[in-house]
């Protein structure tokens, strides 16, 4: 009995300690971390070089006040698109061919080990060919080329906020303002409880209210593949 105690014991004493060390988390100690990941100093790259462009192309206009806005109301929609059908794509079979993408592989493994600090974040190859395709709609889909770079900049902004509230939604941080207590409760529901629903990361439900996916969390069962994507047994 007594090594049954001793036992006890210690699984209590590293409990506690993982239970303080997750306290401890601090936003400067998570930013340290944040940094070190490869798609925050790309999107940030980004950023720079689409101000410094728009600062020289310069003809600024009432429309370019007008994009931040547009873009900050639409960005919680495209989230959700993105999610249901980019990031939980199932696989697909063509003839030979499986159709299934780096960012759909990355999310699943993203979903079994949801604390995987890598995980967490875009894969720094998704950008190879995003960046081009963002720059081509920047110079050809607006009117002038200024407007393009206003675009460029603003979603430089938003992705650089994207990778930082879900990779801190995923830390033991503990949130001290309601409103971000309630976009890492919503992120966490889809997580941990079922992967059917509460796809914005970013907001705390706002394109899910609208879209149908922010149902009472007490009338959802936990999903039995919360955590296998896809995998037998889906609700």
């Amino acid at each position: 009995m007594r090594v049954i105690d001793r036992i006890h014991a210690r699984r209590g004493r590293m409990a506690a300690e993982q239970s303080r060390g997750r306290r401890q988390v601090t936003l400067g100690g998570a930013f340290r971390v944040f940094a070190r990941r490869p798609s925050p100093w790309i999107i940030a790259g980004m950023l720079v070089v689409a101000l410094a462009a728009r600062v020289v192309v310069g003809d600024w206009q009432l429309t370019d006040a007008v994009v931040p806005v547009a873009m900050a109301a639409v960005f919680p929609f495209a989230e959700w698109v993105i999610h249901v059908c980019v990031l939980h794509w199932r696989p697909r079979r063509l003839g030979p061919l499986t159709i299934d993408s780096l960012l759909a592989r990355k999310h699943r493994e993203h979903h079994a080990d949801p604390r995987d600090v890598p995980l967490v974040f875009i894969p720094w190859q998704t950008f190879l060919w995003l960046l081009p395709v963002l720059i081509l709609i920047a110079t050809l889909a607006f009117p002038r080329l200024g407007l393009g770079l206003t675009f460029l900049m603003v979603l430089g902004l938003l992705g650089l906020n994207y990778e930082w509230t879900h990779y801190l939604i995923h830390t033991d941080y503990q949130p001290r303002t309601r409103l971000f207590q309630a976009v890492r409760r919503n992120h966490r529901l889809h997580h941990f409880k079922n992967e059917h629903y509460w796809f914005t990361v970013t907001t705390s439900g706002t394109a899910d209210r609208v879209l149908g996916t922010h149902p009472d969390p007490g009338a959802i069962p936990a999903s039995p593949t919360v955590k296998a994507l896809h995998a037998s047994g889906a609700v």
